[in-house]
């Protein structure tokens, strides 16, 4: 009886003819091939070289300014839109109510050298609650503006005490002079009164530490186009003292430009990632 013998090329051949691989040798292959991880979708990704860690995704940056982000919203600048409503609401007291009442309340919150020395804590922060020229003011306009911009980039607390800072820093640095002069009788003791208010000092820091956030080819002329109308005012010497304070409030910005770039960058990291 002739003694029967198994063809293993001819066992794992395919319906259609073809040989297939033999398993010990399917195997092997696999084995050199990358698996992927459990619940894993497409391709393996290569593993980080040993020491360094894996780089975060950033951000990607916005290819287009979109108009509606040059307004305030709620969501997005709430200090912006607080503060300009309680602007308006003044503005409007101002062009309604009787002119003797105006005056007092705006002479009441003045930042004069009498009521510096008398009550700074009240004065300093009640200035900034009117706008000289209403809410027509060019002022107004480029308060929205250029706060609701800062506001998005380093949040409405920093923004709040960049505009503050650049106010009280101005204010002081224009009335304490006055103040000397007065004592040293280069100055009539009228000046301890001069009517002082307004928001053009915040919104003229404002303006410098925005524009070191940016890019260079916006930043220069804004901040050129800024120094220019600051120093004809105060070339024109209509109000010296206003002239030197938005001169001195400009510098002020700019010289903030380290924090509020730290503060930027901070903004923007997202978090790191969490530990598997």
């Amino acid at each position: 009886m002739e003694r029967g013998t198994t063809d293993p090329a001819r066992d794992a051949a395919l319906p259609d003819g073809t040989a297939a691989v033999p398993p010990p040798a399917l195997g092997g292959l696999l084995d050199g091939l990358p698996r992927p991880r459990a619940g894993a979708v497409g391709p393996a990704a290569a593993p980080a070289p040993p020491g360094l860690s894996p780089a975060r995704p950033r951000r990607p940056l916005p290819t287009r300014v979109r108009p509606r982000r040059l307004l305030p919203t709620p969501a997005g600048a709430p200090f912006t839109v607080a503060y300009a409503a309680v602007l308006a609401v003044t503005s409007l007291v101002a062009a309604l109510a009787d002119p003797a009442l105006v005056h007092a309340l705006q002479q009441g919150s003045s930042t004069d050298v009498a009521h510096l020395v008398r009550t700074p804590m009240l004065v300093l922060p009640a200035s900034a609650l009117w706008i000289a020229g209403g809410i027509v003011s060019p002022y107004a306009a480029l308060f929205v503006l250029v706060l609701t911009a800062l506001e998005r980039r380093i949040g409405g607390v920093w923004a709040a005490g960049v505009f503050l800072a650049g106010h009280v820093l101005a204010t002081l640095a224009t009335e304490v002079p006055v103040g000397l002069a007065v004592l040293a009788g280069h100055l009539p003791g009228s000046s301890l009164h001069r009517l002082d208010y307004g928001i053009s000092f915040g919104v003229a820091t404002s303006t410098g530490a925005l524009a070191g956030l940016l890019r260079p080819r916006l930043r220069w002329p804004a901040l050129a186009l800024t120094a220019w109308v600051l120093l004809a005012g105060l070339v024109s010497g209509t109000d010296p003292l206003t002239g030197w304070g938005h001169v001195i409030a400009l510098v002020a910005g700019v010289a903030a430009w380290p924090l509020v770039r730290r503060r930027h960058r901070a903004v923007r990291t997202p978090p790191p990632l969490p530990h598997a």
